[in-house]
């Protein structure tokens, strides 16, 4: 299962939610994107340390997912279908998409535009 960035940040967070979703997932991975967003994040958060530690203890049961030549393609046949359609996503979710798409991986997000991707199974929370 692919990980967004709010199920990254509910997870952070003890969000009991998840808990179903990630103790049944034989694989989590995270991609890049999503950990760059959560960086992000919480380079912005007052509470910067205790995120950066749940990370690094969290990192090592994780796979990250990279982005490849595959990721590219699948990439712009995503935002194509989605301009063509006239339902654009943010371009991190495109790329968050195409990773899903690539990897056959459900995405565990609370974010509803990933049901415009054809194909994409969203697990929400």
């Amino acid at each position: 299962m692919l990980i967004d960035t709010n199920a990254l940040s509910a997870w952070a967070d003890g969000k009991d939610s998840l808990h179903a979703h990630l103790s049944s997932a034989q694989t989590l991975l995270i991609p890049s994107i999503v950990l760059g967003e959560f960086y992000f994040g919480i380079q912005r958060s007052r509470y910067q340390q205790e995120y950066r530690a749940w990370l690094r203890k969290v990192i090592p049961q994780v796979r990250i997912a990279n982005i490849s030549h595959n990721t590219a393609q699948n990439y712009s046949e995503v935002r194509n279908h989605l301009k063509e359609k006239r339902t654009p996503i943010p371009a991190n979710d495109t790329w968050i998409a195409a990773l899903s798409l690539q990897l056959d991986l459900p995405l565990l997000s609370n974010d509803q535009h990933f049901d415009l991707v054809p194909h994409l199974t969203r697990l929400s929370f």
